[in-house]
């Protein structure tokens, strides 16, 4: 038995109102609710700052950050993975599915990309078990259809592994994210210094493999989520083609559509739509695509992911709540919605019987500042 915690005097986001009162924290879990902003004695004293659910991230390119600092540059996974858990835990996300790669191209020196991911989610694990983690880590598959062992490297996982999403990638160019080639050309060329022969090359390699390899790996990654138990994700959807087709496979969740087309018909078919805090944060998608803003000032945005910026995802969502006059609104774009939608209804609302996963911030010219951030009852920033 630990020592209740109580925090009083706060502003607390409930799942459709904000409202001053004070949260009462036993083994790891909200126990006791109160209105009013009273402080007893030996309470933490909020001084009327937010005190809000802990967010939950379904969809981060940060670790692979940490992974590879710079091109060609490997860090050590484990030295990696603790200060991606410490990066997100001080920007206030107590939730996180974890995105690896499965799917990789070892056929070609040039263009080759290895395979990871089983070693990676081995690594995850393990460091979970043993308590090395401040905050909560689940799996997220990326099956990548444009590749060469996308099947082989499904097969190394099970039910046992517990995998909460399985995303279906296809970055052939020309489509999707990548429907205006010169986008994937800036891309690629700044990431990879290839030439404009090079680049062509490479284009050609790339739809040559999902020629022949796109219908298999796609049925393959759809099967192997219903394998997993695991939520099934469509990535970059942009017509209402790929909507009915994603929606066919049992898809459930839309990352990052990119046209207002998509976003409608994913709406229609019950899918939830996610987009990423910096294109919010920005104004606009790097890649040229629909702007959240857009889909939020239509009513068709669900879900907020940090994407490559986790301080992002909490700057986002007080943004949209300005946006929409509702503060409450916007938070639970990052804590109830993306929490319920992979079946989490432990977390993600401030409610008596939920875990302990909170955050504490004030806003300082709009920009949210943190003070304290809970995982499970357990200070962690």
């Amino acid at each position: 038995m630990t020592q209740d915690q109580i925090l009083a005097n706060a502003a607390l986001v409930l799942p459709d109102e904000v409202i001053c009162g004070s949260l009462v924290l036993r083994d790891g879990q909200i126990a006791g609710m109160d209105t009013g902003g009273r402080v007893p004695a030996g309470a933490i004293d909020c001084d009327g700052d937010y005190v809000a659910p802990g967010l939950v991230e379904l969809h981060t390119d940060n670790l692979e950050r940490h992974l590879t600092p710079r091109p060609q540059v490997n860090w050590p996974h484990r030295a990696a993975i603790i200060a991606h858990d410490r990066e997100l835990a001080g920007t206030g996300i107590t939730t996180v599915f974890d995105a690896i790669r499965v799917g990789s191209i070892v056929s070609d020196g040039m263009k080759r990309y290895s395979k990871y991911a089983r070693r990676m989610a081995d690594e995850i694990l393990g460091m979970r078990a043993a308590g090395a983690l401040k905050i909560s880590h689940h799996l997220h598959l990326r099956a990548e259809i444009c590749s060469e062992t996308l099947i082989e490297e499904l097969d190394e996982f099970g039910p046992e592994d517990r995998v909460g999403i399985v995303s279906l990638m296809d970055h052939t160019p020309g489509q999707r994210q990548f429907r205006d080639i010169t986008k994937f050309r800036d891309y690629i060329c700044g990431k990879h210094r290839l030439d404009h022969a090079g680049f062509e090359l490479y284009v050609d390699f790339l739809h040559g493999l999902q020629q022949r390899l796109g219908a298999k790996h796609e049925a393959g990654a759809v099967a192997a989520a219903r394998r997993y138990g695991a939520t099934l994700a469509s990535h970059d959807d942009t017509t209402a083609a790929q909507v009915a087709t994603s929606h066919m496979h049992g898809v459930t969740l839309a990352e990052f559509p990119t046209t207002v087309e998509a976003a409608q018909a994913c709406h229609a078919a019950g899918i939830k739509t996610i987009m990423g805090a910096p294109n919010l944060v920005r104004g606009g998608s790097h890649s040229g695509n629909v702007a959240a803003l857009d889909l939020a000032r239509i009513d068709r945005l669900d879900i907020l992911s940090s994407d490559y910026i986790p301080a992002g995802l909490l700057m986002a969502a007080v943004q949209l709540g300005q946006e929409w006059d509702d503060l409450a609104r916007g938070i639970a774009t990052v804590t109830s919605a993306p929490a319920r939608a992979v079946g989490l209804v432990d977390r993600g609302r401030l409610e008596v019987g939920q875990r302990a996963d909170l955050i504490r911030f004030r806003l300082t010219d709009e920009t949210p500042v943190f003070s304290q951030v809970w995982s499970a009852g357990l200070r962690v920033a």
